[in-house]
């Protein structure tokens, strides 16, 4: 651990964090994340605190120990365990070795009860996940898309989105076909946005896949999966003409 490093903890991160925070700002986005009751993100809270914030803390805090990383994660303020879950991203992505890989990966797989929203999600699943299993054995993904947990399942979609870029689909379309009769409007979301990127860079893959399956997908994921192909051919999935 350098000096750096240990001299940075959580508590000092929170404190700076609640100088930050913004109460307007809260205010919406504990309506935005849906955090009433029965809703998805019921209980969350808010700092009030943006993005384009976050990502200065990062820069200023991303040498914080794993550990002391971990526990910012477990924090009840949502825009924390979002800090946390950059500074996990950047710390995978600047690893010296693969053991400190694993370290990270793991870490974020035995927490993902605090990564329980979908921005937590979608800017992490794909950096650590999806970029740990693309050269590995890749069964962890089918475990979490078998997963009782919406978040986990979530995971499971979004971290194949490393290998649509690298041009890879076979998982993103095999996950997809898991997750065809899921019953949360956030996994048809996700599963119609990775097939929409598959199809932005291999068309043909897509249309191969909604030939298949479009008659039994949920509306929100077909409309998400077919949002940039031609209008006539948008219209005809719709509509049950294909």
């Amino acid at each position: 651990m350098n000096s750096k490093e240990s001299a940075i903890n959580k508590k000092q991160i929170m404190k700076k964090l609640r100088e930050l925070s913004d109460s307007d700002i809260a205010a919406h986005s504990q309506r935005f994340f849906k955090t009433g009751k029965r809703e998805y993100g019921e209980g969350d809270r808010f700092l009030g605190i943006r993005m384009p914030t976050l990502r200065k803390c990062l820069r200023e805090y991303s040498d914080i120990s794993l550990g002391d990383t971990l526990e910012l994660l477990k924090t009840s303020f949502h825009e924390a365990r979002l800090l946390a879950l950059l500074i996990l991203v950047a710390k995978y992505s600047s690893a010296a070795n693969s053991s400190e890989e694993d370290a990270i990966y793991r870490s974020y797989l035995s927490h993902t009860e605090f990564i329980n929203n979908w921005d937590l999600v979608d800017t992490s699943a794909a950096q650590i996940v999806g970029a740990h299993l693309f050269t590995r054995d890749r069964k962890p993904i089918y475990r979490l898309a078998r997963s009782g947990s919406l978040w986990e399942r979530r995971i499971a979609v979004i971290s194949t989105f490393y290998f649509i870029r690298r041009e890879e689909f076979s998982d993103t379309l095999a996950i997809a076909g898991l997750l065809l009769r899921d019953r949360q409007d956030l996994i048809h979301k996700a599963v119609g946005w990775m097939l929409r990127e598959v199809g932005n860079r291999n068309r043909e893959t897509e249309v191969g896949f909604l030939t298949k399956h479009y008659r039994k997908m949920p509306r929100t994921m077909l409309r998400y999966a077919i949002e940039k192909l031609p209008k006539s051919e948008r219209i005809a999935y719709l509509h049950n003409t294909k």
